[in-house]
């Protein structure tokens, strides 16, 4: 019998990786939890239970995520919510 070789195969895989960013929601003491609530279903596409429970978070906690993904998608998001008299921002 004659010696076997195992040759191993280094694979090497590329990652993609994308720079994700989050836009935060900061609690104030000017709108309501409806506008909230409703503001984050129309900019953020949130579900009426993701907004009222990001509504909760922001307010006992004050500030809460709200949407991730690359900043251009996040940008005209992020200004849509400040034009709707919410504070947010891009982190």
């Amino acid at each position: 019998m004659g010696t076997r070789e195992k040759q191993l195969e280094d694979v090497l895989l590329e990652e993609e990786t994308v720079n994700q960013n989050e836009i935060v929601l900061f609690n104030d003491n000017v709108n309501t939890f409806d506008h909230v609530i409703e503001t984050l279903i129309n900019v953020c596409e949130h579900t009426p239970e993701q907004a009222e429970q990001c509504s909760l978070i922001v307010h006992y906690n004050g500030k809460c995520t709200v949407k991730t993904g690359e900043y251009s998608y996040l940008k005209p998001k992020c200004s849509k919510l400040l034009e709707a008299g919410l504070s947010a921002e891009i982190v």
